[in-house]
């Protein structure tokens, strides 16, 4: 449950990024972070809030047009009164009330999955390959992402151990670009949907793979409230990058490495539908609040497709361009 020593190596020279840390056994704080350094923000007084107010990431989201120009100018004066990145602990950087998670957007992740999961009926790979593809290419005609609910107790740090439940047989990575909402949103254009998005962080959206499928009711399809929610399942961090910091969300590296073997590595060009596409998408039925959370999929190079799964004592490391990496070990959950 360390922090890690080397949290800023992969954030862009210049830019700066919000997070939550704590000192010890002290409360967690927001802070700014610049470099090496922090800064709690809750020593800036125009950040405070009202008066009595609890000051954490999700609060200053609530206020994001007002809080971003402060962070720029702390960000670019330097100054005195902060902390040592290394001396701190890491949190999740924010606690979403509403997590919006989109399945099937990488193409080939898809096509992996489905091969994977053999089927029962004795089709050949080569025809599975070719009728998923089709449905791709479907569904991108039609412009229907598809979009479930994950669960905000899942969220842990992005240096915290992930705990592998007893009764979880087949446990796999899903790193993932996700987008945290700064301004509400509700049946927002895709033309729009940017205007509500704060910025961008890593999650990792681990998944039973064993329980994706009810086998007991297989016409009602899958399970994503046992597959995708154990505590622990999803990392977060470590850092919110404002989008101004990011760039283009569709131009990133997504990469994941096992015990420091490269397992994932591919573009977000890669998705189906972007981000202002799932925002909008998402927007359409749910009233997306500041400091929510919409993950973007998956690419390919799950532990399904290269059949080899997670086990206690895997070091999981993610990076995603600009947002900095998040390193997690696997334990297995106590008896």
């Amino acid at each position: 449950m360390a922090t890690d020593p080397s949290l800023t190596g992969e954030l862009a020279p210049g830019t700066f990024a919000l997070g939550t840390f704590s000192v010890g056994g002290g409360a967690p704080f927001p802070a700014l972070v610049t470099g090496e350094e922090v800064l709690d923000l809750r020593t800036v007084s125009g950040l405070r809030g009202a008066p009595g107010a609890h000051l954490d990431t999700r609060e200053l989201l609530e206020r994001w047009s007002e809080v971003l120009p402060v962070l720029r100018d702390l960000a670019a004066s330097g100054g005195e009164g902060r902390h040592r990145l290394a001396d701190l602990r890491v949190h999740a950087p924010v606690r979403p009330r509403q997590i919006l998670q989109s399945g099937a957007n990488y193409r080939t992740h898809v096509i992996d999955l489905a091969v994977a999961h053999e089927p029962e009926d004795g089709r050949p790979a080569e025809q599975v390959r070719a009728e998923v593809a089709a449905m791709m290419d479907r569904r991108a005609a039609e412009d229907q992402p598809y979009v479930f609910i994950g669960l905000p107790s899942s969220v842990t740090g992005p240096y915290d151990d992930v705990v592998i439940p007893s009764w979880c047989t087949k446990p796999d990575w899903e790193l993932e670009l996700a987008a945290v909402i700064g301004a509400p949103a509700h049946r927002v254009s895709p033309e729009r949907a940017l205007e509500h998005v704060a910025g961008y962080t890593i999650a990792n959206d681990l998944t039973a793979r064993e329980l994706v499928f009810r086998q007991d009711m297989p016409e009602i399809g899958t399970d994503w409230l046992r597959a995708k929610n154990a505590p622990t399942f999803t990392p977060l961090g470590p850092y919110l990058v404002p989008a101004e910091c990011v760039g283009d969300p569709g131009d990133l590296r997504v990469t994941l490495r096992l015990n420091g073997e490269a397992m994932q590595d591919e573009s977000t060009e890669d998705m189906i539908f972007d981000v202002a596409r799932l925002v909008s998408y998402a927007s359409q039925t749910v009233e997306l609040l500041p400091g929510d959370l919409v993950l973007t999929g998956s690419p390919a190079g799950n532990g399904m497709h290269w059949g080899r799964l997670l086990r206690a004592g895997d070091v999981m490391e993610g990076t995603v361009t600009g947002l900095g990496v998040q390193r997690n070990t696997c334990v297995a959950e106590e008896a």
